[in-house]
């Protein structure tokens, strides 16, 4: 019994559950103290295997953390609180800069690519039986990756990024396994590697992406995963350089038996050159959503990868949802043939409002960052102040807890929704909400 709270059961999945069920209330918070195996296994009346095997569930799950004789602990951000849930209520009025979406007069009409899938359904419908990947898309994606100097290998598809790095992690890695990962980096990556029953270990970023001597830590830690974002990172649109990435490609020829995911989920909106580091291990695995450059709603992301990877990552998606819808693959293959979308103007769209706050937030003494995409990061010392200043000014931005590990406070403000006018009033409220801050990295 922990408080007003009993734990019930008499199998290990009964008590796992009734754990899991208290947190999901909040009677259980995040890093509680769960009762000795003993302890609980007597006031169960079971045996302490028992009890040892329900710990072991909730810890693959990504509820628990264990820590040998100091015992057990609800997880800091237990799997069943995802870092979407830190967020503020935006009142009506407010310009809401927090979400993350692109700017919807950017993205391409989808009438004629979908009345174009439409009749090739009409023509030839999709069956049980039939190839997953579409042979025209396949082509196009194989043809993108080999001009951007990714290795040779298969092509893959799922219903976006985070489903395929999950079935890559799952393809190579067992619970209790650690993940290097970016900090300040993708909140969802933090909530799904917990979730998996695998252990973040935070790298820190700069504007050339991944620090090369917290990577060679990382890995040093036993990290048997790392996951980078190559263009447009979440959330400080840090980029990773050509010399960043033969430094890192130096560090992974050490540790083959790594598995390295490139993110690349901005192909298609950026002119910035990619430089993946793809291949450097012995399993690897570059995927490429369409969400940011077609819309969130095309849930589809391409991928290649060493073979045994790629094979492992289609062979669950058969086995799970099958395929990626066909009408989804020829909208998205319509798009991406005909060019739908003007790489350079929607580039030079979101580079103008970006790139013109940081330098408006330079000139009022606030170091803020955004080489790439459309997320400006701005440390802070003090972050729940800075957003509830904003918000009292009009402005809605995302806290910085949603995107870190360990990394200090900062805001994340997306600039999407913004004007170019607009751009010296929010700099002059973000310059108001905070006090100047210097610092030579993103943590």
């Amino acid at each position: 019994m922990i408080g007003e709270y009993t734990f019930t059961g008499r199998g290990a999945a009964e008590i796992a559950a009734s754990v899991e069920q208290a947190i999901g209330q909040g009677t259980l918070a995040p890093g509680t103290a769960l009762p000795p195996l003993r302890e609980l296994a007597t006031e169960l009346g079971v045996n302490p295997n028992t009890v040892a095997a329900a710990y072991r569930l909730l810890r693959d799950r990504g509820v628990i953390e264990t820590a040998g004789r100091r015992g057990s602990r609800v997880r800091p951000r237990p799997a069943t609180t995802a870092h979407d849930e830190i967020r503020l209520e935006v009142p009506p009025g407010t310009r809401d800069l927090s979400a993350g979406n692109p700017d919807t007069a950017l993205l391409p009409p989808l009438g004629e690519a979908l009345a174009e899938a439409a009749a090739r359904h009409a023509r030839q419908p999709m069956l049980y039986g039939h190839a997953p990947v579409d042979d025209e898309l396949g082509r196009l994606a194989r043809s993108a990756f080999d001009a951007d100097g990714v290795p040779d290998g298969p092509v893959g598809l799922t219903s976006g990024s985070l489903d395929a790095m999950e079935r890559a992690l799952l393809a190579h890695l067992r619970p209790g396994d650690a993940v290097a990962v970016e900090d300040p980096g993708w909140g969802s990556l933090f909530d799904l590697v917990p979730a998996l029953g695998l252990r973040p270990i935070p790298v820190g970023v700069d504007d050339d992406g991944p620090l090369p001597h917290d990577v060679e830590r990382a890995l040093g830690q036993g990290a048997r995963a790392l996951i980078v974002t190559d263009r447009g990172q979440n959330p400080t649109g840090a980029t990773i350089s050509a010399a960043r990435a033969r430094d890192l490609r130096t560090i992974l020829t050490g540790h083959p038996q790594v598995l390295v995911i490139d993110d690349d989920h901005v192909h298609g909106l950026t002119e910035l050159p990619l430089h993946p580091l793809a291949g450097s291990t012995q399993h690897w695995m570059l995927v490429r959503s369409t969400a940011k450059a077609y819309g969130p709603d095309l849930r589809l992301a391409v991928l290649t990868g060493d073979p045994l990877t790629v094979d492992r990552v289609r062979g669950r998606y058969r086995l799970g949802p099958g395929w990626v819808s066909h009408l989804i693959q020829h909208t998205v293959t319509h798009l991406w043939r005909t060019d739908a979308v003007d790489i350079a103007a929607v580039s030079a769209a979101y580079a103008a409002r970006r790139d013109g706050l940081v330098r408006a937030l330079a000139d009022r003494g606030v170091t803020a960052y955004g080489r790439s995409s459309m997320n400006v990061w701005v440390p802070v010392p003090d972050e729940t102040g800075a957003v509830t200043r904003l918000l009292q000014a009009g402005w809605a931005v995302a806290p910085g807890a949603r995107f870190r590990l360990s990394s200090p406070p900062g805001i994340r403000i997306t600039i999407s929704p913004l004007t170019v006018d607009e751009v010296p009033t929010l700099a002059d409220a973000v310059a108001a909400a905070i006090r100047p801050h210097r610092t030579g990295r993103f943590g």
